[in-house]
């Protein structure tokens, strides 16, 4: 039995095998023993291949070469030969995450993956050093202090980025539309995360902002929802949940921010490569909200957590989802501690919205579709998950989907939304909420639909 931590995961796993012979299928049996007596034959042989290439290395490679370290790139070198997001962790860096799922790490304040052989950026964490220092969703790291990324692993990578408050490095950056490298300065700080940033829009709305899923999300954003009713005096008209740029994190936190929306019914479920180890999570009584209309905005930087809770809310009608298509992470990564050393993270499952839909590779397609900017309408969707070497395929055509309940919006209230911002809009500035298009029309969504429906208040 083995049990680790789920990202975008549950905390506990179980994985269970056995053999159960009979009398009566004794003939297929040992044809079956006799099968896998080959294929361990096989194996083994495949073990000696690798002996006799690490015995090589060790006597001839032109330097000495670390005993831990070889193991360790060629532990790694298997798991991200599966797919994007399985890999080695060494004692170091497994500590590392450790910290980070419980909100506070050291470093730049950075989602990575990894592309090309560069560090391609994900989504830069509100507040932290590579947010202030101007770091995009997009932009692909190619040297750290004038060394290439080219040969690093992308967790050696990130261990070269983190480091001691104050300390500072220098990130060379490739970014698309950009003719010349960037190079930007910074100075490593205590990353602590607000994941919940919340305030009134205009006395009548509010909005949160979820950064990322670690173990305080769910806390953040109840204590949000709960200080903005009492700041209203019940006069909300509806609430924005703000999505976009959030890489996702912990399962168990997405489903419990589900949870919190809704009075019943499927949250997700995941498959495994045995039946036995899939599961399914159902919501509980209780609305945080006392049925106010929910606005969920995502975009292609909305990515594994935040894709379930967009998929449960957008699957149930609980909430309108606006904004540009998610990144399309269906996944399940479970860490699996290796006593004595680091641990593995692998993928173990995919995910399912309550209709039964996987959104890997696909994303979640918005209910309404708003753009940020007018130049996005032309310039070529960034990078997700379909376009990552070795992602895993999407299998909705393997199972049944339910087509997802009609949109149920008062008629003329979906007028109100401007797919693109007018000519001239002013550049989005993060410190002026009326630069942001897709907020603005969110809140505009909220208001048409309470106008329409003034008399709304059901306890869901």
């Amino acid at each position: 039995m083995k049990s680790g931590m789920r990202m975008a995961g549950v905390v506990g796993a179980a994985f269970l095998a056995g053999t159960v012979l009979g009398p009566v299928v004794m003939p297929p049996v040992v044809s079956a023993v006799a099968q896998e007596t080959g294929k361990n034959a096989e194996t083994y042989r495949l073990l000696d291949l690798f002996a006799d290439v690490f015995g090589r290395v060790r006597n001839e490679y032109v330097e000495p070469v670390n005993d831990r370290d070889a193991i360790e790139n060629a532990i790694n070198g298997m798991l991200q030969g599966l797919d994007p997001h399985s890999s080695y962790m060494n004692a170091r860096s497994f500590r590392d995450m450790q910290v980070q799922t419980r909100g506070e790490f050291g470093g730049l304040g950075i989602e990575v993956s990894q592309e090309g052989g560069y560090v391609k950026v994900i989504s830069p964490i509100d507040d932290t050093p590579a947010a202030r220092a101007g770091v995009k969703p997009g932009d692909l790291i190619t040297h750290l202090n004038g060394k290439s990324v080219q040969g690093l692993t992308l967790q050696e990578a990130v261990e070269q980025m983190r480091g001691e408050r104050g300390s500072s490095i220098k990130l060379t950056i490739r970014r698309p539309g950009a003719d010349t490298p960037i190079e930007l300065s910074l100075t490593r700080d205590v990353i602590r995360p607000q994941v919940a940033r919340f305030r009134l829009e205009g006395n009548d709305v509010g909005y949160v902002r979820l950064a990322s899923f670690n173990d305080q999300t769910e806390n953040a954003l109840r204590n949000a929802v709960s200080t903005m009713r009492k700041q209203a005096g019940g006069t909300l008209k509806g609430l924005i949940l703000d999505l976009r740029n959030n890489p996702g994190g912990l399962l168990d936190q997405a489903v419990q921010v589900s949870d919190d929306f809704l009075e019943q019914g499927e949250i997700v479920s995941t498959r495994a490569r045995r039946p036995d180890d899939s599961q399914r999570w159902n919501a509980k009584p209780g609305d945080i909200t006392s049925g106010e209309r929910v606005v969920v905005l995502v975009n292609g930087g909305s990515a594994s957590a935040s894709e379930i809770v967009a998929g449960a809310l957008q699957d149930h009608r609980r909430a309108i989802v606006l904004g540009t298509k998610s990144f399309g992470k269906g996944s399940v990564q479970t860490v699996i501690p290796i006593p004595g050393n680091g641990a593995i993270r692998l993928t173990t499952a995919r995910y399912y919205t309550p209709s039964g839909r996987s959104i890997q590779g696909l994303g979640i397609t918005p209910d309404i579709e708003v753009l940020a900017t007018r130049q996005e309408d032309k310039a070529p969707l960034r990078d997700r998950e379909a376009d990552l070497r070795g992602a895993l395929s999407n299998d909705n055509g393997t199972h049944e989907v339910a087509p997802l309940p009609p949109l149920k919006l008062p008629a003329g209230v979906t007028d109100k939304v401007s797919r693109l911002p007018p000519e001239g809009a002013p550049a989005f500035d993060p410190t002026k909420p009326e630069t942001d298009f897709q907020l603005q029309q969110a809140a505009t969504l909220l208001r048409a639909w309470s106008a329409a429906e003034p008399q709304r208040r059901a306890a869901r």
